[in-house]
């Protein structure tokens, strides 16, 4: 293999490896901060016992992210300096206010808050973890419109051949990087939700603190309730955006091979690449794709045919990877419906069967979002700043094969190290179980309503 197909070998390994940490990073963040103001609002000490266990699993989850994170920056000046070149004018801005205002937030409040238990007001320990869900969230809003622009730049003139920037309030006002902020937040929001509930279903189903794993897998069966239906909502307007900016991706993604109006939604399609066809197109709603792609029934929606071979994603694993995001998509409305009216009629301990179902559930929210940015970046191709910047003129010219060989070995082990770590912590303190003894926190000490 060639030092391109490496190095996008490479960054797909990290990012996605990465992107493990992120959703849950997201959503756990919001459901700790929750749990806490319930307790600081009611005084219920369970609420206290469920911030401290769910935010210990949320702080080992967020050191690992940090330390995945880090080593994906350093890639565009190792394996992308190209691309760094071209448009470093335009995404390093993002990135840099990424990191100089959401991470900074981040980091200082984070301390804050492991460190504060009993020697800050029950109050203002509330406000600095939910500071830190705030500064998590707007950390993967600078982050993902700088992933936006390179979907649809805006904003930006070439000259000297670069590309540079001209208006930054139009990258910032992106329509399609604020689309595709809500729907990998809300997507991040299920992850936490599963997670959450998965864990609680293991403790009910071993009757191991009943009460608390009950009240627990009724909050993220409510919070998963709610994000699921946002991110139908969020992919079905992100879906019509796609259509609109790439149209040769929406056409991989429901394997179009002609330009057609009032194009029918078919349950059953088997794509024939070679043959530049689909084999099996069955079970078709009239109008539906039409619609789905530009709310118009009637809509035409233009084809893989009508774009060049060279310039078509990689058909099969756009399809596939769309199919089961929206499949997966569908099971956890169903699935966080039934948890919800469960929980709501106290007949949760009784259904065992379900119980085991959302156990063996957790993965699949990682898997959905992992497909989902399979969509989204193998779908781009072959641009890396789509229209402007292909993939095969963005990677370092000065690389050879052995050289990221190096480095996609080193990735690995150390990637495959941190995931070792990652399941150990958290498998071990998630069988754990809450902490019974919690006088220390709840005991005041002098400056403590400081």
């Amino acid at each position: 293999m060639d030092a391109l197909m490496l190095s996008r070998i490479q960054f797909a390994v990290t990012a996605m490896f990465h992107f493990i940490f992120v959703p849950l990073t997201l959503g756990l963040s919001i459901l700790v901060a929750y749990m806490e103001s319930r307790f600081v609002s009611s005084g219920d000490e369970t609420y206290l016992k469920m911030t401290k266990f769910w935010g210990k699993l949320f702080l080992i989850n967020f050191a690992l992210g940090i330390v995945t994170g880090i080593t994906l920056e350093f890639q565009f000046g190792m394996n992308w300096a190209e691309y760094s070149r071209y448009v470093g004018d335009i995404f390093g801005a993002p990135l840099a206010i990424e990191a100089t205002v959401a991470f900074f937030l981040e980091s200082t409040f984070i301390g804050l808050w492991i460190f504060g238990w009993n020697r800050i007001s029950k109050k203002a320990h509330a406000l600095s973890i939910w500071l830190v869900a705030v500064a998590t969230n707007l950390s993967a809003l600078w982050i993902l419109l700088a992933n936006g622009w390179m979907q649809h730049p805006v904003g930006y003139v070439l000259r000297n051949n670069r590309a540079e920037m001209v208006d930054f309030t139009a990258m910032i006002t992106n329509t399609y990087g604020w689309l595709k902020f809500f729907h990998t937040l809300f997507s991040g929001y299920v992850v936490a939700a599963f997670f959450v509930m998965g864990i609680s279903a293991y403790h009910l189903l071993k009757k191991n603190n009943p009460e608390f794993f009950k009240k627990s897998f009724r909050i993220a069966a409510t919070f998963g309730l709610i994000s699921s239906l946002l991110v139908f909502f969020a992919g079905d307007f992100h879906a019509v955006e796609v259509a609109k900016t790439q149209p040769a991706k929406f056409a991989a993604m429901e394997a179009v091979w002609d330009t057609q109006k009032a194009l029918p939604y078919n349950l059953l399609v088997v794509p024939d690449v070679q043959n530049e066809k689909n084999s099996v197109e069955a079970i078709g709603i009239p109008g539906a794709l039409s619609y789905l792609a530009f709310h118009d029934s009637k809509a035409e929606i233009t084809g893989l045919k009508a774009f060049s071979k060279d310039n078509r994603p990689p058909v099969l694993p756009t399809f596939l990877s769309f199919r089961g995001m929206a499949a997966l998509g569908i099971l956890f409305m169903l699935l966080t419906l039934i948890a919800f009216i469960l929980s709501l009629t106290n007949r949760l301990e009784s259904s065992t069967a379900f119980l085991r179902i959302m156990l063996y559930a957790i993965p699949l929210p990682y898997i959905a979002a992992q497909l989902g940015w399979i969509v989204a970046e193998v779908g781009r191709q072959p641009w890396i700043v789509y229209g402007v910047l292909k993939t095969s003129d963005a990677v370092s010219k000065a690389i050879t094969p052995l050289q990221v060989w190096g480095s996609l070995t080193g990735f690995t082990l150390l990637y495959g190290t941190l995931a070792l770590v990652d399941i150990y912590l958290l498998t071990k303190f998630a069988k754990k179980g809450p902490e019974a003894d919690l006088s220390s926190i709840l005991r005041p000490s002098k400056g403590q309503e400081v």
